[in-house]
């Protein structure tokens, strides 16, 4: 099994969003799965797929307008300004796919933090642990850790979270790791590092792959759905 490593790009809130569940939508067959890191064109929030827009808007911070896109995925909102987000997409029938929610989410985070571990910092699951009461609802990420987020052993911070879309292709994981929460940490080692980890976790190998040939019209139809006011306010 081969772990497609695609090259950085940068866009809109609705582009990435539409071209992530592209390589969902498109992927070309069980022995590969894809992996992306990508950047943001103007500061962005996206949020879960389930979350109610008007307490979307009523959470973001003061001096917008923002970048704003309801994501495929669930979770909460995530903020874009300062994040490392990427994307991961996991053929249908890989045993990691076909696992629980909670286990794909502890192995991927497990390759976060064991490559910031790698760099010094102090980087370790949150052990899961009962709901309390009001635990499930989406809310702002990095402000609360869940079970299995990365958090900062010395204070208990939160560095990583994520969400996750299974359907008829495969597994869609959208991740957003939190740059502040891990200062100290060297991005560009850290890509090349967490890809490695990934791959090993996938028993799969990294290779370097350019995008291919995308449909333009497609592509451009995902971005005015996602764009429109129809998806960001379907709730």
């Amino acid at each position: 099994m081969k772990l497609e490593v695609l090259p950085v790009r940068t866009a809109g809130a609705a582009e990435n969003m539409a071209l992530d569940f592209l390589l969902l939508q498109r992927h070309p067959g069980p022995a590969l799965a894809r992996f992306r890191h990508y950047g943001w064109r103007s500061e962005a929030f996206t949020f879960g797929y389930s979350q109610k827009i008007a307490a979307v808007r009523a959470g973001l911070p003061a001096g917008g307008p923002f970048d704003l896109c309801r994501r495929p995925t669930g979770g909460g909102v995530v903020d874009h300004r300062g994040d490392w987000t990427y994307t991961l997409v996991i053929p249908r029938g890989h045993a990691l796919e076909e696992a629980r929610a909670s286990e794909s989410y502890r192995v991927v985070h497990e390759c976060i933090a064991a490559a910031l571990r790698d760099q010094g910092i102090a980087a370790v699951l949150k052990p899961a642990a009962a709901p309390a009461p009001g635990d499930g609802l989406p809310g702002i990420c990095f402000e609360k850790a869940e079970n299995f987020d990365v958090v900062n052993e010395r204070g208990g911070a939160k560095i990583a979270g994520a969400a996750q879309k299974r359907n008829k292709h495969g597994l869609l994981f959208q991740g957003s790791i939190w740059r502040p929460a891990a200062a100290a940490a060297d991005w560009e080692r850290f890509h090349d590092d967490f890809a490695a980890r990934l791959a090993a976790a996938l028993d799969a190998t990294a290779v370097r792959s350019p995008w291919s040939e995308l449909n333009e019209d497609e592509v451009a139809g995902l971005v005015e759905m996602y764009s429109s006011t129809e998806w960001l306010e379907a709730r």
